[in-house]
């Protein structure tokens, strides 16, 4: 172990100022005696060393006190600079042979972002930042690590920090790399839902395309207890695999598995215990990330939770039309439809609108602070822009099938971010 890498088994890996929460969570979960998949971890020395090894400190210092363009140019040779230079070389030793000593497991490898801010009640970051899977070679595995450091610089983070009054010029980035989990399914679980229940949700193949909310995933419910209250199939067309090179690659489903859970009974009472398990962890209700491959399940992440009471919503919305979906859990809200099928049009959305579109992920984060409500067609309560509007009690309702040809363009809609029930005014 040196000041730059740092074993996920080491009591160090728990230092959150060091490794990040991310990081630092998952090597809590570890020694606590829950699965994962282990690996190692770049501290944010190494990501400071690499910053002053380029010569761009003063660029940084400069950043906090800069006007609104020369903070985006200096973001960006800030960004080209971790992005396209060499890595140090007092980096670059201890980082190739920890490296290779994980590779000699056989497994590709993973690469994630695990930023000091991140991870944080009230600044999740869950999207926001770089993650990179597959990796069989040093070239590949050396440019995301690179990637990673720049992705505290790109212009999603930067619009994410300036939402929660935060500075990249304040922090660091360190970067976790694991050892890549074969996964025949994959998905996330809440540990406390604003009902007293828990909620796991799954999908085949590795879970980007819940994060992603890409697919309508499998939702089961459970008691606090963990036991297992009703397992909802959900509409999972495609699975994200490993394929070769940096990334998830899509592949159809079979037929005959579109509509078929990914977990029995068992399996799930045995997710839920882990989830229960994690929130001892985290200290808290926590949000997870899981895979399930066939050793048995690994945990991939766990954050804080944020949960919300009930609110009960007006009686007049109970004659209206609904439709049911997947409910993100907090909050109830109305406003006008606004239907968008492309990002192009997202300039539509007003303040105070319902935004109602096909796939809500993370990238549409930015419209968050802006809206009373999200419907969307894919997605699930554990997606990454799930996990986003909670954090900002924002009502979202996800996996609602045909909900941009079936609810109208500007009529006004109600949102029940706790039932997943939509409105609207016919």
């Amino acid at each position: 172990m040196t000041d730059f890498i740092f074993p996920l088994s080491s009591l160090a890996a728990t230092d959150a100022e060091r490794v990040g929460p991310k990081a630092a969570n998952l090597a809590a979960l570890g020694r606590a005696g829950l699965p994962t998949p282990g690996g190692f971890c770049l501290t944010a020395d190494a990501y400071r060393h690499q910053i002053a090894a380029l010569g761009l400190a003063e660029m940084v210092r400069d950043y906090a006190t800069a006007d609104l363009g020369h903070s985006r140019r200096l973001s960006i040779e800030i960004r080209l600079g971790l992005y396209e230079q060499p890595i140090a070389p007092a980096i670059i030793e201890p980082l190739l042979e920890a490296w290779r000593r994980q590779q000699e497991e056989g497994a590709p490898g993973v690469v994630r972002s695990s930023a000091l801010i991140e991870d944080r009640a009230g600044a999740n970051f869950a999207g926001q930042f770089e993650s990179f899977l597959g990796l069989d070679n040093e070239t590949d595995f050396l440019t995301a690590v690179r990637a990673c450091w720049a992705a505290l610089w790109t212009t999603t983070a930067r619009r994410y920090m300036d939402s929660h009054g935060l500075n990249p010029a304040d922090t660091a980035m360190a970067v976790l790399i694991q050892p890549l989990v074969e996964a025949r399914a994959s998905g996330g679980g809440l540990s406390r839902t604003a009902e007293g229940q828990m909620i796991l949700s799954a999908t085949w193949g590795l879970g980007s395309a819940i994060a992603q909310g890409e697919v309508v995933p499998d939702r089961i419910l459970l008691t606090r207890q963990g036991f297992v209250r009703k397992i909802e199939a959900g509409r999972k067309d495609h699975r994200d695999t490993c394929g070769h090179g940096p990334g998830a690659a899509p592949q159809k489903v079979e037929a005959e598995l579109v509509a078929r859970p990914c977990l029995d009974h068992g399996e799930a009472t045995t997710l839920g215990r882990m989830l229960l398990g994690a929130e001892a962890v985290i200290g808290g209700p926590a949000e997870i990330e899981w895979a399930l491959d066939d050793s048995g399940f690994k945990l991939l992440q766990a954050r804080p939770l944020h949960v919300e009471p009930i609110q009960v919503p007006d009686a007049i919305w109970l004659r209206h039309p609904k439709l049911n979906g997947h409910p993100a859990g907090v909050g109830w809200g109305a406003g006008r439809a606004v239907v968008v099928n492309c990002e192009c049009e997202l300039s539509r959305v007003a303040p105070g609108d319902v935004l109602i579109t096909r796939i809500a992920g993370p990238a549409l984060s930015h419209i968050l602070p802006q809206v009373a409500g999200v419907v969307a067609e894919l997605g699930g309560s554990t997606s990454h822009l799930a996990s986003l509007a909670r954090e900002r009690g924002i009502p979202m309702v996800l996996g609602v099938l045909d909900a941009t040809n079936k609810i109208p363009d500007g009529a006004q809609v109600a949102v029940d971010g706790v039932a997943g029930i939509v409105r609207w005014i016919s």
